[in-house]
């Protein structure tokens, strides 16, 4: 017995010099696929994404209408340097080495309102990536105004501690480059055209950022040039506070500990939106708990009593100026300059809630000229303003898609699967926290209140596009008809001429009059 306890004390012993924290750089290391590093062709367009993602942001904050420069050089077999530069704001030079080379590092976490990135960790997981498979360091040059010279930095991530190595750090001149960023990474992937290729994320990006420029060069030295459809900036989402609605227990507690206010009352209205002084005597009342008691003095118990409040309280909708929706004429604008189509349709939803959590779906509908009738439709998800390539068949606008009911309006369509034609569906979630089902964001989560507003989005495009189908089914109808009777005018004529006895100058005028009817009953 006493031989058994003594070798449990030391295993004990032995497993607990073992155990150790593990940084988030090494996590990600060993499970890449997590970010959407789990195969050659899918890194080269994450990274690519992330990038832009960035670049976009960048510009949007400064209130510039973005031009982006986007080029994949081959560097070796499976190997391809990528580089994108901005006219973006830039980046002040201590904070360079965080932004690239430390994961879970940024200012959109905390911050409520409508963006492109969410955790911090995108362009930094594209740094990491490729410096496990090339072992070279990213690059990154930088200018925040005319009158300082550009930083240029070469930077790798020490993973074991989650922070930043550098290897070179020096000023350097950067002609014709008053303000922007240019960042270099080398890195193992594939390139190949078709859906999931970079070319394809480039083109749905200038679809759904038409204030945007894009100049892509592509490893085959391809050269396009996707010009901007509108010269206006999109709205500028604003910050707000997190609704009740949306703070489930273990986060107010949080936030009863972390707030500055001095009163209960003062912290419902200062922590929160939409939470009037009244409303927030109201909750004290109900809570049974004195208005002027300490946030910090707040017990367990006391904090489950205001969360079941808070539940049971009528309260105004989250605000919806965090938001910035493409918008429907714009969007249209924008499929008219990339996709050969006959006929073009879009609807933005008013905006909804989830969680407490306000969002907003836009839905657009191309449909005929060059677009392939024999295949399923071309469906396109995008994220607030950012294209989802993979994971469609898990996503919730795919559920949605596939939920409606398109034969309704004149589509085709087999039991659990996307509708046949010659169409391309477009679907847009604008949120300050868009739902993803992974840290790789690349599909979205199967919430109840989000499925319904898709399916509502696209039932409005898609009564536009059957009354559409239906005119032009008529015409074709009618044309069919004016087709039979002009073929058979000319018998009509000559039988006429035969019955009547009639001359020959009188056959060609009965024809003519005929076909003068004819003109007139097609045009009423």
């Amino acid at each position: 017995m006493a031989t058994t306890k003594k070798k449990s004390s030391i295993k004990a012993e032995e497993l607990a010099k073992e155990q150790k924290q593990v940084s988030v750089s090494e996590f990600f290391l060993k499970n890449r696929h997590l970010l959407g590093f789990d195969n050659p062709l899918k890194a080269l367009s994450t990274t690519v994404k992330e990038l832009v993602d960035n670049a976009l942001d960048a510009c949007e904050e400064m209130r510039v209408l973005p031009e982006i420069i986007i080029q994949i050089k081959p560097a070796g077999e499976n190997r391809f340097v990528i580089v994108v530069e901005d006219n973006g704001p830039g980046i002040v030079k201590k904070q360079i080495p965080n932004v690239f080379a430390r994961l879970l590092y940024g200012s959109k976490f905390h911050s409520m309102k409508q963006g492109r990135g969410q955790q911090g960790i995108g362009v930094s997981a594209s740094v990491l990536y490729g410096q496990l498979t090339t072992g070279k360091s990213t690059k990154i040059t930088s200018r925040i105004d005319p009158k300082h010279k550009a930083h240029y930095f070469e930077l790798n991530i020490n993973t074991l501690k989650n922070e930043p190595e550098i290897v070179t750090d020096k000023e350097i001149e950067w002609m014709n480059k008053d303000h922007g960023t240019k960042v270099e990474l080398e890195l193992e992937g594939k390139y190949q055209k078709g859906k999931l290729s970079v070319d394809e994320y480039v083109k749905q990006s200038a679809i759904s950022n038409p204030h945007a420029q894009f100049t892509y060069i592509s490893p085959l030295k391809e050269k396009v040039m996707y010009r901007r459809a509108t010269k206006e900036l999109p709205k500028e989402p604003k910050k707000v506070k997190p609704h009740p609605y949306g703070v489930e227990l273990g986060m107010l507690m949080r936030m009863l500990k972390d707030t500055s206010a001095k009163t209960l009352e003062k912290f419902f209205t200062k922590e929160f939106s939409r939470v009037s002084p009244n409303v927030a005597k109201e909750i004290c009342k109900k809570s049974n708990l004195a208005q002027s008691m300490k946030p910090k003095e707040v017990s367990h118990a006391n904090a489950d009593a205001i969360f079941k409040t808070i539940q049971e309280t009528k309260l105004m909708a989250p605000p919806t100026d965090c938001l910035s929706p493409i918008g429907e004429e714009i969007l249209v604008k924008s499929l008219k300059k990339e996709v050969d189509a006959e006929f073009f349709t879009s609807i933005t939803r008013p905006t909804a809630v989830y969680r407490g959590v306000p969002f907003q779906i836009e839905a657009a509908i191309a449909y005929g000229g060059s677009l392939q009738a024999d295949n399923l439709v071309r469906l396109l998800r995008f994220a607030n303003k950012v294209p989802l390539q993979y994971q469609q068949s898990a996503c919730a606008v795919t559920s949605a898609t596939v939920n409606t009911l398109w034969k309704n309006y004149g589509m085709q369509q087999s039991r659990g699967a996307l509708p046949s034609g010659a169409a391309m569906l477009v679907v847009h979630i604008a949120s300050v926290w868009v739902p993803f089902t992974s840290e790789s964001k690349e599909s979205i989560a199967h919430y109840p209140e989000i499925i319904k507003e898709i399916k509502l989005a696209l039932q409005g495009c898609g009564r536009l596009l059957g009354r559409y189908l239906s005119k032009k089914r008529k015409v074709a109808d009618a044309e069919k008809k004016k087709s039979y009777i002009t073929k058979y005018i000319p018998h009509i004529g000559e039988a006429l001429k035969d019955l009547l006895s009639l001359k020959e100058t009188d056959e060609k005028k009965v024809i003519i009059l005929l076909t003068e009817e004819l003109e007139k009953s097609r045009k009423m």
